[in-house]
Order: structure tokens, then sequence, then C-alpha cells
């Protein structure tokens, strides 16, 4: 079976310009599915997927038509100081089921990330997230999971044989067999939308679960977490309904427009990232356009920071890092922590307890500089330790 045949191509004459696109506009750069589906043996970085399936977005039918209204304000968008390499395939059709759109979906990314092309998921529900996550089955690898969102798409009861829906798609990811999820954040949840039970999960599991307060005025805390990804799901409900309007659940607060285009750029730096995907905008809900354009913002800033990755992941070659040891108070354990000198950027090497990888004798996450401070002071930093009961 050929990829191309879970797509339909794409209406140019629907999202071009009445004038066409001038000559340093996205939609002049990028080959986009029209006649023939693009070659994908050739040199590709980044693939756009529209997806049109809403049946199981709860409360926000609709979002399905979203590709083409973000296309439409993408395109029009500047490319950047560099050379893009860039195929649109059009979109994904509601399959017969949505079981059959998930199928198509999860294919079509594992076929993607094996040729080291970024998928890049537009248009319908967050329970897209599911079959995003299930395209790295046949990867064999762990898989670290940032989701962007104001709640914990968790059923409150957690057991096997739930509805994959947009309120529930994360405890299918966390009880699908094999388990292949290492770890799992959550950026900007709103406690009053959190039960006491899913954050006892979060706390059970070491999960990281980073309250919408304590990221306001600090986005650049997200940084490190973004930093460990392998995929990132973008609920357009994170962000506040006066920044993003065209969503039938959007609420008064959230992430301003600029927080959420600076986590895309962070989540295009990282370069462990191999899919993102945009979820839950409506179009029936926009005003004036303001939401496609802030999202076609938000995917200017993911392809901004593609084209701009330092490739600094530890620790090859060891003569571009710096290595800094210190001991706990209380404690002859001694931490280790790694620092990029092309990018100022911070690791820690926390190591695989006994019977733990073969191959590795310890685990590498991103971290701050204050984590090394807190460790310089003599305290156990709580990512260390939560990363090191996960190792366990």
């Amino acid at each position: 079976m050929s990829l191309s045949d879970f797509f339909t191509p794409i209406n140019l004459s629907i999202i071009t310009p009445k004038n066409g696109y001038y000559t340093s506009q996205l939609g002049n750069m990028v080959n986009f599915y029209v006649d023939s589906f693009p070659d994908l043996e050739q040199p590709v970085d980044i693939a756009i997927i529209g997806v049109q399936e809403d049946r199981n977005a709860i409360n926000n039918a609709g979002c399905a038509l979203a590709p083409d209204y973000i296309r439409e304000k993408l395109y029009q968008l500047n490319e950047g100081a560099y050379s893009t390499q860039i195929v649109d395939l059009g979109n994904i059709r509601q399959g017969e089921t949505v079981t059959d759109t998930y199928f198509a979906l999860k294919t079509v990314i594992a076929e993607l990330i094996k040729k080291d092309i970024i998928p890049l998921i537009i248009g319908g529900g967050q329970d897209l997230t599911y079959a995003q996550y299930l395209g790295y089955e046949t990867l064999e690898q762990k898989v670290d999971l940032v989701v962007v969102d104001s709640h914990f798409d968790l059923e409150d009861d957690f057991q096997d044989g739930i509805e994959t829906t947009s309120t529930s798609y994360l405890s299918k990811i966390f009880l699908h067999e094999p388990n292949y999820l290492f770890n799992y954040s959550n950026l900007g949840y709103q406690t009053y939308f959190a039960s006491q039970d899913s954050l006892r999960v979060m706390e059970k599991l070491y999960f990281d679960a980073h309250r919408l307060g304590t990221l306001s005025n600090s986005i650049a805390v997200t940084e490190p977490t973004i930093r460990n990804a392998n995929m990132l799901s973008f609920d357009i409900g994170a962000i506040r309904s006066s920044d993003a309007a065209a969503n039938a659940n959007a609420k008064p607060n959230g992430f301003y427009g600029e927080e959420a285009c600076q986590i895309c750029r962070y989540a295009g730096f990282n370069d462990k990232l191999t899919s993102i995907g945009f979820y839950e905008f409506n179009p029936a809900y926009d005003n004036n356009g303001q939401t496609a354009m802030l999202l076609s913002q938000m995917i200017w800033y993911f392809i901004d920071g593609v084209y701009n990755r330092k490739k600094d992941f530890p620790l090859s070659p060891k003569s571009q890092y710096l290595i800094y040891k210190t001991s706990l108070r209380h404690d002859d354990h001694e931490l280790v922590f790694v620092k990029s000198k092309k990018s100022d950027r911070w690791w820690m090497q926390v190591p695989y307890p006994t019977g733990g990888s073969k191959n590795e004798r310890f685990h590498l996450v991103p971290c701050r500089h204050e984590d090394y401070k807190t460790a310089v002071a003599g305290e156990m930093p709580d990512l260390w330790w939560r990363t090191y009961q996960k190792l366990t």
C-alpha cells in the first residue's frame, strides 16, 4: 500500500491568494500534493498532514475542517533565513470508522519517521494524539510525550476498554500494551480542571505536570521539558480564549499567543523531536481568522526552530561539552551535569540501577542551570529523583 492511498490532494484554489504567492512566501516554497504525490525519497525535512477527523472530538464538532483554514494563513508567511524542504501531503479523510482514520495516521507517521521526515499534523480532535503515539510502535524505542493542554485527558475510572476520545486518549496511551511510553509531561494544566485522582496518577507514575501559574511569565522553564520530547501534542484550548477563540471548549485562562509561539520554537529546536500535532482548532468559532493566523505563526516558529537546531545532544564530540560534578550534602553519591559549549544548554546524568540498560551506564535528561545550582547547594534535584524512579 502506498502512502498516497491515504490522502486526498489539496485544492490550491481554496488556499491560494487571488494574485498567487510572492517569491518569499512559504506557499512558493512548499511541494504540494496536487496532481502527483510528492517524492519522499528526495530530501524532505517536514511533511505537513491534514486530518479531517472530529467524530471523537468532545463538544468540538467542526475541527475536521481545520487543515485548509490553517494552510490559507500559513503559506502567506515569509520563509525565514534558511532554505526549506517541506512537502504538504494533503488531507487524510475520515475513514469508515474512527479506528480506520487512526490506522491511516499511525501508518503515515511511522513511515515518515523511518525516512527521517518530521510529520506536522494539523486539524482534527486531540484524540488523534493516540494515533500519533501508535506511529512509534514499530520503531521499538521508548517515547517521551509532551502535551500542551489545560486538562489531563484521563478517564476518572482509568480502566481498560474505554473509548478513545479527546478527553480520554491519555488513558489509552498509559494503558497501551506493549508499553513504550517512558515519560509523559503536561504543560499548562489548570488546577480546577484537574481531579485529585488524576494528580495522584501523575505522582504515582513519576510523570511531569506543570501548572499554568508556574509557567506564566516564565515560559523558558518549559524548554528542558520540551527538549526531552520525541513527540508533542498541542491542544489549541491551552491558549486563552482572547488569543485563540476558535475552539468550542475555549477558556478565559491559558497561555498567551506569544508564549504558544515560544513553546513551538523550543519544540523545533529539539533534536529528539520527530513529530508534532496541532489539534482542536475549529474554524466555526474563529474571529476574522485570528486563531488560524496564530496557529500558522506557531507552526512558522516550529519550522524556524527545526532549521536552527544546534545538533548538540551530548556527548559527541566530548570536546564540545563541559562536565560538572557535585556531591549531595548528606550523601556520598556524585551528580554529574553536562553543559553544551555550543548552546549553553544543560543535561543531567542519571545512572541506570543495577539490572538496567545493558548498553548504557546512565540516562541523559535535559535540565536547567537551576538544577545544577540546587545540586551544588547539596540538595537532590526533583527531576533527578523522578527520572531515577522511572529507570528502576
